[in-house]
């Protein structure tokens, strides 16, 4: 499923004068940082960010250190596998090649202004191929609906601030329909990203976007930043999760770079 991302990265990286070519070009960091105001679950533990020592020491030299606890799931992150399926990748063991690879953004603002609750479709992917080619295998697909800038505020970027499994129900943002999934995990894709809390709409109580792709060891990445600078085609997609053994997710860094002179 992924020799087409590994065979991208051959090519890139075959000869030094190729290796260069990551030197220039543009690089997009598409992560939210993470702070007192990042993005969780209504039930997940919010992040804090506690210091330890900042400042000058005894010694002459300054020091800082912090410690932080979160949930896995929050901010800008991955979803592992067995997040939604027993016995499937958990974050330690997604293949690396999957977490690289060419970048497809399927732009669906214009659906999710109209509808908060737009699922994207099958019909949505196989518009978007029929403009720009079927999405090979091992590919990293990013949905862009347009809602990164309403990032940090809970409120209006995932229908609600409250806290607790009763803010859960007035969820509300667009996600993966499950027909959409299923056409994904065909197509043989290392990986799918948007810019919203979940890979399913805010709506689901039966996430079944999520079990689809877990279930065939497709990882996911949510809360994905401003995807407004990428191009459709083109981009190589780089995320980079924190390595939890056994782990059900965590923090992600993902950047997108661009081609060019």
């Amino acid at each position: 499923m992924i020799k087409p991302a590994l065979t991208l990265i051959a090519a890139l990286l075959a000869s030094p004068a190729s290796a260069q070519d990551l030197s220039k070009g543009t690089w997009v960091d598409l992560t939210h940082a993470f702070n007192s105001e990042s993005v969780y679950w209504p039930t997940a533990k919010m992040f804090e960010h506690t210091e330890v020592f900042a400042g000058h020491t005894d010694g002459g030299y300054f020091y800082s250190s912090y410690d932080f606890a979160s949930s896995e799931h929050g901010g800008t992150h991955l979803d592992a596998p067995v997040h939604f399926a027993e016995g499937a990748n958990s974050s330690d063991k997604i293949p690396v090649e999957q977490l690289i690879g060419p970048g497809f953004v399927i732009d669906v603002t214009k659906q999710s202004a109209d509808n908060v609750d737009y699922l994207v479709s099958a019909t949505d992917i196989e518009a978007f191929e029929a403009e720009h080619g079927k999405i090979p295998e091992g590919a990293i697909v990013l949905l862009n609906t347009g809602r990164a800038g309403l990032y940090p505020d809970r409120e209006i970027y995932m229908g609600t601030a409250a806290r607790g499994q009763e803010a859960v129900a007035d969820l509300h943002f667009p996600g993966l329909g499950l027909d959409g999934a299923k056409l994904l995990v065909e197509r043989g894709i290392g990986a799918v990203g948007l810019d919203t809390p979940s890979i399913d709409f805010g709506q689901s109580t039966d996430f079944a976007s999520h079990v689809e792709l877990m279930t065939n060891n497709v990882a996911a990445f949510e809360n994905v930043a401003d995807m407004s600078a990428l191009p459709t085609t083109g981009s190589m997609i780089i995320a980079m999760p924190m390595k939890i053994e056994g782990g059900s997710g965590g923090p992600l860094r993902i950047i997108a770079h661009l081609p060019g002179d």
